[in-house]
């Protein structure tokens, strides 16, 4: 008998059919070693149009909202109708044993492999290969440890909720406003709160009046010390006559160790942010490159929020970094002993570790690669090896000075130990880069109650800045960051005694922006609506957003 393992794509199960010896290609797959080997092409099933529901709802009408499909239906997607045959005609063979979801290690993946399997009616069993990397070594590995396809059922649901989730929004939210406004208004789960953020800092801009304000500056053995603001001119050119030629008085200098911890690896989203910054990529075109150096073998797979790596990786991430270390321009660090400890967290990673190389690295001409894949393949490196490297240490000096009566301060830096910053330094050079943060530049060696004569002053007038429209880097972290600081949960149990005890919800008067989002009775978790009636025992979450 054999085992039938379906991908996500050609290129994938091309891999996946190389690692195992399936070596005789034939028309859809892959066969050999007691395997057949196909793939998917991404979606082929997608949820029905409204209008396949009902003819009435291929026109848009107010009076037919809310569309809300009990249960969802799927229908194949258009032009991919060979390969989903395909796929049944070999789920149906008689030799077909066991079916292997291979598909992307992740919840979209799990969604495309389970829509074809649901409607190919198959009901074999289900094994899942999960790994994270596109390597020889990781995919007979993987294989090797199969797990039960329900094992991962919470991931099939979870991407279940997100597809109807969409289809819910997108359909009855773009309907009602595009019949509200008479035009066409297209609304999402996603894209609709994100163009608000971007309303709404485009209004800040807008809207902005900038005001000026003075700065006093006094130079002192090459030193600047810098003033409170002055917001108005006249206040200024007073404080500034009551400098010019007088005495100056260090009355503090304070010194502070501190050091600055290694950065985390990257997980998608921060990979994302950082290659807009330095390269100008779309987050699309930044996962398009991991996605194809992923399936080239040479990054992890890249779809994941975690930024950490499990103990079991340890041996593997040391090796990859001295192989990183030899490439250019890496290679031009000194004294670098990597602490792969730093790196390892079990309770941080869930589905997927964080990206990094793989040991392909040994075997590619990394020149070779295409532009966009080589610069965000050695930005991966560089955040590899600063992440294992040293901290940063340094001194920070602060001096303030009294002048006319007035307080000025200067600030500065010396660096103890380069650590990591040197990695990124070298990195940031090769790309032409300025450093990602300058140093203050150091102070001379003030003393308390040293005095200086004859201060030399000056004025330098500044505008307040409004603040600055959203680039890919920074949308993304206000995405990823939305609501962390408004939201709060709060828990609420129901007694024999309490006011809400046998009310139904639309009952209850809570405090504004408060809503019960979940209602918990024994062993269920109920998603409560207005007509849900709280009885003694129930445990209430609050949502209340400041």
């Amino acid at each position: 008998m054999s085992k039938l393992i379906i991908a996500e794509k050609p290129s994938v199960a091309k891999s996946i059919a190389s690692a195992l010896g399936a070596s005789s290609r034939a028309d859809g797959f892959y066969e050999g070693s007691g395997l057949l080997v196909s793939w998917c092409v991404g979606h082929l099933v997608s949820p029905m149009d409204a209008g396949g529901y009902d003819e009435r709802f291929k026109k848009w009408r107010y009076d037919d909202l809310p569309i809300l499909p009990e249960p969802f239906r799927y229908v194949l997607a258009p032009g991919k109708e060979d390969a989903f045959e395909n796929l049944r005609a070999l789920m149906n063979r008689s030799d077909v044993d066991t079916i292997v979801n291979a598909c992307d290690a992740g919840r979209e993946g799990e969604l495309i492999f389970r829509l074809v399997y649901e409607m190919t009616g198959c009901r074999k069993p289900v094994l899942r290969l999960w790994i994270s990397s596109m390597e020889d070594s990781a995919i007979r590995e993987g294989f090797s440890d199969l797990r039960p396809g329900t094992d991962y059922e919470a991931l099939y649901q979870s991407a279940l909720c997100r597809q109807k989730a969409d289809w819910l929004v997108g359909i009855n939210a773009t309907r009602l406003f595009s019949v509200l406004y008479h035009r066409t208004l297209n609304v999402g789960r996603v894209q609709t709160p994100t163009l608000a953020m971007l309303a709404e800092r485009d209004a800040k801009i807008t809207l902005f009046h900038k005001e000026k304000y003075h700065l006093l500056r006094l130079t002192l053995d090459g030193a600047e010390a810098v003033s409170e603001k002055f917001t108005d001119p006249a206040e200024a050119e007073q404080a500034a006559a009551m400098c010019k030629g007088a005495a100056v008085t260090c009355t503090s200098v304070t010194k502070e160790q501190k050091k600055e911890q290694p950065p985390k690896l990257y997980d998608l989203t921060t990979l994302q942010r950082e290659a807009n910054r330095l390269f100008g990529y779309t987050a699309k075109q930044t996962l398009d490159y991991a996605q194809s150096l992923y399936e080239k073998k040479l990054l992890t797979y890249p779809r994941t929020d975690s930024r950490y790596l499990t103990s079991d990786m340890a041996e593997t991430a040391s090796c990859v970094i001295h192989l990183a270390a030899k490439l250019p321009p890496f290679d031009g660090c000194t004294n670098f002993f990597p602490l792969v400890e730093a790196m390892i967290s079990d309770k941080d990673v869930s589905d997927h570790h964080a990206i990094i190389p793989t040991m392909e690295i040994e075997k590619t001409d990394i020149k070779a690669l295409p532009l966009g894949e080589r610069n965000l393949f050695l930005l991966v490196c560089c955040k590899l090896l600063c992440a294992s490297a040293e901290p940063y240490v340094y001194e920070a000096v602060t001096a303030t000075f009294d002048c006319g009566g007035h307080s000025f301060t200067a600030k500065g830096r010396r660096v103890l130990s380069e650590g990591w910053r040197e990695i990124d330094r070298i990195f940031r050079a090769f790309l032409k880069e300025k450093p990602a943060d300058g140093d203050g530049g150091t102070l001379p060696d003030f003393t308390e109650g040293q005095t200086f004569d004859g201060a030399e002053v000056s004025i330098t007038e500044h505008f307040t800045q409004p603040p600055k429209p959203y680039t890919e880097d920074t949308l993304l972290s206000a995405m990823e960051n939305a609501g962390k600081d408004d939201i709060h949960l709060t828990q609420i149990h129901v007694d024999d005694t309490h006011t809400w005890r046998d009310k139904r919800l639309c009952e209850i008067r809570l405090p504004k922006n408060s809503l019960i989002i979940l209602v918990r009775r024994g062993g269920q978790t109920i998603i409560p609506n207005g007509d849900t009636k709280v009885l003694s025992g129930d445990e209430l979450v609050c949502n209340t957003v400041h």
